[in-house]
């Protein structure tokens, strides 16, 4: 059955102000893992899963419970298309992105929580605990970045007390794209943990087309929010990926004024499909 409560929904700003401070609790609960001993499962399809995904899971949908919207995450995705068919909007969550990286113990890992909306992110968080990197982002609104581990250790502090407001959020945050990243040569992020021949084979053509070519090779969510920010112009995504892996990053990058669509069609990815693959795809900024 889908996870829901019975209150109605209130706007979308509050929702975005709970599902950062979900973001970050989940992320302090991960950390507190991350830091001690922890064992790991596998999946079916041999992906592997941590107290750390069970913890924060649990963390989130506390939080978002009370918005009345359907809630589809990775650890609790068995909810037929049946169902989620007639879901005007839901919330789309990975409690821990990255789970590779996490084992790695790399730090490249994130919390991915996003509101779909007829099929589009209209708000999107993702939270690197490790990294103290905060993206958020919202329809009508923009992106932004917050990279201050004091600030964030605030927000921790503040979450019991229910004192945070995402007005007091934005005074500490940074607009997306960050200035001064136009001088860069074209650099591509693709992932550390998922290289593929295709991949290769897309740097080479771009280093044909442009001579110089930079490559940042990062886990999780962050290669989508590297190119949001500027530090990178594309992203492609030449490998199987699942709706909550880039839900939230997609509205980061989109409300950034990045694009995010199939490598094969051009056109922008959706989501709550019946299949909740995601088809290969390229995070891209204009030059």
């Amino acid at each position: 059955m889908p996870i829901k409560s019975t209150n109605k929904p209130h706007g979308n700003e509050p929702f975005l102000t709970t599902s950062l401070l979900a973001a970050i609790e989940a992320g302090k609960a991960i950390q507190k893992i991350y830091h001690t001993g922890f064992e790991v499962e596998y999946k079916k399809d041999d992906s592997p899963l941590t107290l750390a995904d069970k913890t924060a899971h649990d963390i989130i949908i506390r939080h978002l419970l009370g918005s009345g919207i359907p809630i589809l995450s990775e650890e609790g995705k068995a909810i037929s298309f049946q169902d989620r068919k007639t879901w005007e909007s839901l919330w789309i969550v990975d409690p821990l992105d990255g789970t590779k990286e996490f084992v790695k113990r790399n730090g490249e890992f994130t919390v991915n929580i996003a509101l779909v909306k007829d099929g589009a992110p209209i708000m999107g968080v993702v939270y690197a605990p490790d990294r103290d990197l905060l993206y958020f982002a919202m329809q009508n609104l923009g992106a932004y970045k917050i990279a201050d581990p004091e600030i964030i250790r605030e927000y921790q502090d503040g979450i019991a007390t229910s004192r945070i407001t995402l007005r007091d959020i934005l005074k500490n945050a940074l607009k997306l794209p960050l200035p001064g990243q136009q001088e860069k040569p074209y650099t591509i992020v693709g992932s550390r943990s998922h290289a593929t021949p295709d991949l290769e084979m897309f740097v080479a053509d771009k280093r044909k087309a442009f001579g110089k070519v930079d490559f940042i090779p990062a886990g999780s969510s962050l290669k989508i929010c590297l190119v949001a920010e500027g530090q990178a112009h594309i992203y492609p995504r030449l490998a199987p990926t699942m709706e909550w892996d880039t839900a939230a990053g997609h509205a980061v990058a989109i409300y950034s004024g990045a694009r995010i669509y199939e490598h094969e069609s051009g056109e922008t990815l959706k989501y709550n499909k019946e299949n909740l693959l995601n088809p290969w795809f390229i995070v891209e900024r204009e030059l």
